[in-house]
């Protein structure tokens, strides 16, 4: 079993039954990231070119393309943020790079996979907390999903037509001061086991339910 899988305790995590307050039994200082904002931007790209970074060596030109999507972490770089004159939000611009999977056929039949990124140019109102000792940062989470696309032999590039999403946040590493119920009790997990005899086992012995006449 598990949190979720049918464990049932006052210091195990879930919905809340009866007064909230009760149970709690101290204060405590958790460190966490604190998300002063974050925005979410969406984008369909035509004619993206991505320039491979590791050129397959072993494939046989022409490559033929067949999918490529996100993978790994979004980088988020070139951040400047201009504050305006109500004190509160900010322009953010900033560098979000994507990297890419793309997935492909070369002429000889055989299947590849090559990386490149998508490099976005963010330009964004979002809230820049005031200025204090402990910095803030500009981060992205970033997926892509490409279906569509065309191996360029003169460039040695894909030109993609892909759909990106982006969330933009503002945020910083904190001492926050919350309130406890004090430590998770952690239920033993329940191990995975597949049972090939599972079903067979639960067969009746002979045919159950009304026998067919004959004529």
């Amino acid at each position: 079993m598990s949190f979720f899988s049918n464990f049932s305790s006052d210091h195990c995590p879930g919905t809340i039954s009866g007064n909230p307050l009760n149970g709690l039994c101290e204060k405590v200082c958790i460190q966490a990231e604190k998300i002063f904002d974050a925005g979410i931007i969406q984008t369909r790209l035509e004619n993206y070119a991505v320039t491979l970074i590791d050129p397959p060596d072993a494939s046989t030109y022409p490559l033929t393309f067949v999918s490529a999507r996100s993978v790994g972490t979004a980088t988020v770089s070139n951040v400047t943020v201009d504050r305006q004159s109500d004190g509160c939000n900010a322009r953010v611009q900033a560098t979000v790079t994507v990297p890419m999977e793309i997935v492909y056929v070369d002429s000889a039949g055989r299947d590849g996979r090559a990386t490149g990124d998508i490099v976005l140019t963010e330009d964004v109102i979002m809230y820049v907390p005031p200025a204090s000792v402990m910095p803030f940062s500009v981060t992205a989470v970033a997926s892509c999903v490409s279906p569509e696309g065309t191996f360029n032999a003169e460039t040695g590039a894909f030109s993609l037509s892909a759909c990106v999403t982006c969330i933009l946040k503002v945020s910083m590493q904190v001492e926050l001061l919350v309130p406890s119920y004090g430590y998770c009790a952690i239920p033993p997990a329940q191990e995975y086991s597949h049972e090939v005899c599972t079903g067979f086992f639960e067969l009746p012995l002979y045919p159950q339910g009304k026998a067919c006449s004959r004529k």
